[in-house]
């Protein structure tokens, strides 16, 4: 067993109370801003901003530090009208025929359908994979840890830095993905996980009034 190695956490910065207080305040305010969009503008976004909010998407934590994930950026034209055409007929298949119904309802007052434009409209398309093993040194595979767990909370994290950016985004999961691996080239041990749209709301964007669960229904203390 490899002897683990060790040293001091000097990035860690203390931080008097009131800072502390105030920095969660205005994240929790802000972040009550984050909504799911469906209509983008075509207004391009800096690959810089993007390369920047998958760095901190990097740093989430992971199953004994396996990092299980691929982020794969699409900017080619083509290959976006591959994904569309490839999700929308998946996602044909669902509605009318493989969904429950009870999955119907419950996506009815958001107004979804197989239709999804912003496949080529958005400016920023992610499709996010889960490595479900990796492939060892000597030819044999090894095992990723907690892969589902990990790859959610990088997701996350990535989502949040996109809304802290400025952007707007969309969590995209057809079902079944595996198309993804086709049409990206990606390896066996790769599972599609979702696919991640981001950019700014068209000027039309139109968002369904919901509510969020609140702090008395949603969290315990014991």
């Amino acid at each position: 067993m490899t002897k683990p190695d060790f040293r001091p956490y000097s990035e860690f910065t203390r931080l008097c109370p009131d800072e502390m207080l105030s920095r969660a305040k205005a994240l929790a305010v802000h972040m009550a801003t984050r909504r799911t969009v469906r209509e983008f503008s075509r207004e391009p976004v800096d690959p810089a901003i993007v390369n920047h909010c998958l760095q901190v998407a990097l740093t989430a934590p992971s199953g004994a530090n396996q990092q299980p994930w691929t982020f794969v950026v699409v900017d080619d034209r083509a290959v976006r009208r591959q994904l569309r055409e490839a999700a929308e007929a998946e996602e044909r298949e669902f509605y009318n025929g493989r969904a429950p119904d009870e999955w119907l309802d419950a996506v009815a007052p958001f107004g979804t359908d197989a239709s999804k434009p912003f496949l080529e409209t958005a400016p920023v398309v992610i499709c996010i994979f889960a490595q479900t093993w990796k492939s060892l040194p000597d030819g044999n595979r090894g095992k990723n840890y907690y892969v589902s767990e990990s790859v959610g909370i990088a997701t996350g994290l990535l989502i949040a830095a996109l809304h802290h950016a400025g952007l707007a985004a969309l969590t995209h999961t057809p079902s079944p993905m595996k198309f993804l691996n086709s049409i990206l080239a990606r390896p066996d041990n790769e599972r599609p996980f979702l696919i991640l749209v981001a950019g700014f709301p068209a000027d039309d964007c139109l968002v369904p009034v919901i509510t969020k669960r609140s702090m008395d229904e949603a969290v315990i203390h014991v």
